[in-house]
């Protein structure tokens, strides 16, 4: 095992890995920016090293300043998180050539699922279904044209260097293909520092099921069912539920077996998340992309399963076989996390900097809150805007949204806007409670563009 691990990232996130480390008895080191000196994943490390200015190009973002840090600290490995260097092969190379060890998969991995253009070809290679599309990066605006006329519109363009809804634009017909394929790539361009788009099928009733899955360096990998994050705004998941309250057995079954199929084709270990589109309509599924990482919404596997992912994302990377095998994990209730950000709803989701003047958790037994923030803390106006997640567990879904709901009601944070209120519409909202809402449903339901 590791003695000591650095954590190149900021936040709830960093927390949570501090709290496995801890629980494996490895030191913690985290890196931050100067715009987060007071924040409390520095408070908490057995060590912080400042790396560079507010801007994550200057910090955060900056692979060398990160494994100048973890040079000076003497650490066994680096966890990465989610987002900035997670996904990123060359940071990983970077790391082995240090003789550092990434926490996540291989760089031959990585690169393989990480391009959405690459990891559509080994889906299909591994007889996982796909949304009908471009097998690759299309050259130009022309054969992008032809393309979508076999297709069919509508059709969605996408970034094939990355995701979270960058780079991605919807064209109903063809007057409107140029400008969202200019305006796709433009913002592919700025956002992954490469502009190559790829079309595919829009399908317009759907759910957004995602399989969370976990392997070794020893051929094992395994399943742990599947999260619904259909309820999302512009790309971006505001709600997070297991299990998905639509699947049947079979399907979800089917769904599983596609992702192991997957990953055990890219020869992929450590966790990562393998995402489908869910037709409500025909109810077939086919695959979107991989994450490479851990999920913001990890806790709603774990609180489910009992399985901690960032501990064994650890206990892999150190060489440890899994602990359990696929007829091992079981579902046990129903689950649910709602994103907390310091966001005004009420102005198209303005961020919100500034200082939090009062803040008041729920707590209880049914409930997980994974946050870093505390009354006086200064949230900066340079990153995300996520203050925290909230997570409830019950015996069933019924039980979860009365939970939730109560949770919502109990927390208090004063002096910025949050998206809270917004989240309690939702739960309150008759068509998100019988479960019968799709991806249309934030903006058709409740008029949030």
């Amino acid at each position: 095992m590791f003695d000591r691990i650095l954590i190149a990232n900021r936040g709830e996130i960093a927390i949570r890995i501090i709290r496995a480390c801890r629980k494996l008895g490895i030191e913690s080191v985290v890196v931050y920016s100067q715009a987060d000196t007071t924040s409390m994943h520095v408070k908490l490390a057995n060590a912080a090293i400042c790396i560079g200015p507010a801007p994550s190009a200057q910090s955060y973002l900056n692979a060398n300043a990160v494994l100048a840090a973890a040079e000076i600290a003497d650490v066994d490995a680096i966890h990465p998180g989610y987002g900035f260097l997670s996904e990123n092969p060359s940071f990983a190379e970077k790391c082995h050539s240090c003789r550092i060890e990434f926490i996540g998969p291989s760089v031959d991995a990585m690169t393989q699922v990480g391009d959405k253009t690459l990891a559509k070809k080994l889906a299909s290679s591994a007889g996982v279904p796909v949304v009908p599309g471009s097998e690759g990066a299309i050259e130009n605006l022309d054969r992008a044209a032809e393309l979508a006329r076999e297709i069919g519109y509508p059709v969605i363009i996408k970034a094939a260097a990355g995701g979270g809804g960058r780079g991605m634009r919807v064209a109903h017909n063809e007057a409107t293909l140029a400008s969202s394929w200019i305006s796709a790539q433009m913002e592919a361009q700025a956002a992954f520092g490469n502009g190559a788009l790829y079309i595919e099928k829009l399908i317009q009733n759907f759910r957004h099921i995602e399989i969370q899955i976990l392997g070794d360096l020893h051929g094992n990998i395994v399943h742990l069912y599947e999260r619904d994050c259909t309820v999302q705004r512009r790309h971006q998941k505001l709600i997070e539920e297991a299990p998905s309250p639509i699947l049947k057995k079979s399907e979800r079954e089917s769904l599983g077996k596609a992702a192991v199929a997957l990953a055990r084709k890219a020869g992929y270990y450590g966790a990562g998340t393998v995402e489908f589109l869910f037709d409500i309509d025909t109810r077939k599924f086919y695959f979107i992309e991989v994450n490479a990482r851990i999920q913001v919404e990890h806790p709603v596997t774990e609180v489910l399963t009992g399985i901690d992912l960032v501990e064994w994302q650890i206990r892999v990377a150190a060489g440890e076989r899994l602990g359990f095998k696929q007829g091992d994990i079981e579902l046990k209730g129903a689950s649910m996390e709602c994103r907390i950000n310091a966001e005004n709803p009420a102005r198209h989701f303005q961020p919100c900097p500034g200082r939090i003047q009062l803040y008041y958790p729920p707590a209880s037994e049914h409930v997980r809150l994974d946050s870093h923030i505390y009354s006086g803390y200064e949230i900066p106006p340079y990153y995300d805007s996520l203050l925290g997640k909230l997570i409830v567990r019950g015996r069933d879904r019924d039980e979860v949204l009365k939970r939730m709901s109560g949770a919502l009601d109990d927390f208090i944070i004063e002096g910025v806007a949050t998206t809270i209120p917004f989240l309690q519409a939702i739960l309150r909202n008759d068509t998100f409670v019988k479960s019968r809402h799709n991806n249309h449903f934030v903006e058709q339901s409740l008029g949030a563009s």
